[in-house]
């Protein structure tokens, strides 16, 4: 197995794609409403004495009511509405629908060739697509450049679509704690929908659920976000108020006692992360250089007899890596790395997703029922993951 390093390393969270949705919502369901109580106050023009004669006859009160004035938004707020407006005008138009045979998810366009960046879990096994621009009913034809599920991205390229609007990705390194995003996509097949929130958090590491036979990635140093990440959201854009690209949403936290999404809890792969692996993949098809360490090891997690996680079996070893030179053999069951205990594949994903390439680190391993330490110097994660 390989599993990707992150800068900083991070506990584990339990995580849940925001998959494709096959169809938007047949009619959205109305609230209970609201009453509201008030009064209306209407001004009395009263005479008064004032020793002088009448000018004229009285007027009679007027029974009509004036039109009440929409009071204008304080200037901070209404600093704030037209910053969010002139995002959202400056930034939708880079933000796609793309359809598959099995449902939706969003992209975001990454130049004027046509390339657009996605999620791997969108695009699935398909090889061609529809993408629809915002506020567009016209869809035009995609196909798919390349994929890399180990990082849940992907690449297509629409064609022949007009005035292409590619994104400005930003500096998600330099994303602080507080900053306030907009996340821009297709929730539900709602087209170009936008909700709004902060950077709750950096550097989380994260593992998707495993499925349609894709062991679930494991993907460093995500952005956290309060803005709302559902379904059909994936691929698609988390933008500060620069107007930039931080972050492709991707998932969302699952609330482990209630089941289902937890609220307000989302996560995005940095930009810097997207636009390294898109790169690779607009110019070479896959991904060469990952970037993330590996033992060099494929394995697989072990149960004991009431079915719980009980530690990492060795399937196979690189023969050319660190961890053969190290001593590591196929049926090894590795309980810990740089001091970290394992008891299945996630868990030692997560692991490695902190460490570095070429970083030496000791590995405790079990055989044939007695355990030992060996060091292993990390080698890169491959693009088969």
């Amino acid at each position: 197995m390989t599993t990707p390093a992150a800068t900083t390393p991070a506990a584990s969270t339990t995580a849940v794609r925001t998959p494709a949705v096959t169809s938007p919502p047949a009619a959205a369901a109305r609230g209970r409403r609201r009453g509201w109580t008030g009064l209306l106050l209407v001004p009395v023009l009263l005479a008064g004495c004032t020793g002088e004669q009448d000018a004229g006859p009285a007027r009679e009160p007027s029974t009509a009511t004036p039109p009440v004035a929409r009071p204008a938004a304080a200037g901070p707020a209404q600093s704030l509405e037209d910053a969010y407006q002139q995002v959202i005008t400056d930034v939708l138009p880079s933000v796609v629908e793309i359809r598959t045979p099995t449902g939706l998810g969003s992209g975001v366009v990454l130049d004027g060739a046509g390339n657009i960046v996605t999620n791997a879990h969108v695009v699935g096994t398909a090889t061609a697509f529809e993408v629809r621009f915002a506020n567009s009913a016209t869809s035009y034809p995609a196909t798919l450049v390349g994929t890399y599920p180990a990082e849940d991205l992907a690449v297509v390229h629409v064609e022949g679509a007009p005035d292409l609007r590619p994104a400005t990705f930003g500096d998600s390194a330099s994303v602080e704690v507080g900053t306030i995003v907009l996340a821009m996509g297709n929730p539900l097949g709602l087209s170009s929908s936008v909700s709004n929130g902060i950077v709750s958090a950096v550097g989380r590491t994260v593992t998707e659920p495993a499925g349609e036979g894709s062991p679930g990635a494991t993907l460093p140093g995500t952005i956290q976000t309060s803005a709302a990440i559902n379904p059909g959201n994936s691929g698609g854009a988390l933008v500060d108020l620069r107007g930039s690209v931080i972050g492709i949403p991707t998932l969302a936290a699952t609330d482990q006692q209630l089941g289902g999404a937890a609220p307000g809890i989302g996560f995005a792969i940095p930009a810097d992360r997207a636009r390294d692996i898109t790169r690779q993949l607009v110019e070479d098809g896959r991904v060469l250089a990952t970037g993330r360490a590996a033992l060099g090891v494929r394995v697989t997690t072990l149960a004991d007899a009431a079915g719980r996680p009980a530690g990492v079996g060795v399937v196979d070893v690189d023969p050319a890596g660190e961890a053969a030179t190290a001593g590591l053999r196929r049926g090894d069951v590795i309980v810990s790395v740089a001091g970290q205990d394992v008891v299945g594949t996630s868990q030692l994903a997560v692991v490695l997703a902190g460490l570095r390439i070429g970083q030496s680190v000791d590995v405790v391993v079990e055989r044939d029922g007695t355990a030992s330490t060996v060091a292993v110097v990390l080698g890169e994660l491959t693009a088969a993951g």
